[in-house]
């Protein structure tokens, strides 16, 4: 089987990626590919701070809203989960040192649960509406009085996914985000798993050129992460026993 390629960003060279999202085909390429774009990214003022907005309203949505049937349910999340995974890609696009040093400082237990919680909302994005219903995903709590929040809704456990059209490094991908998925979504609540990853981006956004002390609050602001402990307790929501 040959192996999969690409070609550098920087220097058009053919390398064969080690990572789902490699782009360069060694260091001295993306910090040179980073410095020629560091004054002119799209991402300093554009399509990331609209979509840290976006991001922000969405994800308070989600943990504020109680009581909503299933429908409006699903839609709420698999529109958090749209944006959050968006704002993600972005910045691992545009400020890829930045996105590296803030994971690197987390300690070592928590650096790899910040990673699977990325590559497993990745997994739901990349099959939610297409392959799979997020009835597949969800597991909502009981409806009517007393029900609770969306955000104590849990992820359900899945199979391994069957073999598709995907083939060698792309096929060894999905299933590590399937993968990612069963370690740190599966059975857990959605909340959590959001609370989570604001909180990275934030801190993310905060060493980028978005930084309160390069452009205004406005950008900063947006991507306030829900006022929860992303790894507190939560109360184990009674599950429905069919959908």
């Amino acid at each position: 089987m040959v192996a999969d390629t690409r070609n550098c960003e920087q220097c058009g060279t053919s390398f064969a990626p080690r990572r789902e999202h490699a782009r360069f085909c060694s260091a001295r390429c993306r910090v040179a590919w980073n410095r020629r774009n560091a004054s002119d990214s799209p991402a300093a003022t554009g399509p990331l701070d609209w979509s840290i907005t976006a991001m922000r309203e969405t994800t308070d949505r989600l943990m504020r809203a109680g009581g909503l049937d299933q429908a409006n349910g699903f839609a709420v999340i698999s529109e958090a989960v749209w944006w959050v995974t968006m704002v993600d890609a972005t910045l691992m696009r545009y400020h890829p040192d930045t996105y590296s040093d803030v994971l690197a400082r987390q300690d070592a237990a928590r650096r790899p649960i910040t990673e699977d919680t990325f590559g497993g909302l990745r997994f739901v994005r990349n099959r939610m509406g297409y392959d799979t219903d997020p009835a597949d995903f969800i597991q909502p709590l009981e409806v009517g009085p007393g029900a609770g929040r969306i955000g104590a809704w849990t992820w359900k456990s899945l199979p391994e996914p069957a073999p598709a059209s995907l083939t060698g490094r792309a096929r060894e991908w999905e299933m590590t985000r399937y993968r990612a998925y069963q370690a740190q979504l599966a059975g857990q609540p959605i909340g959590k798993t959001f609370s989570r990853a604001t909180a990275f981006l934030r801190l993310a956004v905060e060493g980028s050129s978005l930084s309160p002390a390069r452009t205004s609050r406005t950008s900063a602001d947006a991507i306030e992460p829900p006022a929860v402990d992303p790894d507190a307790s939560w109360t184990r929501p009674t599950p429905v026993t069919a959908l």
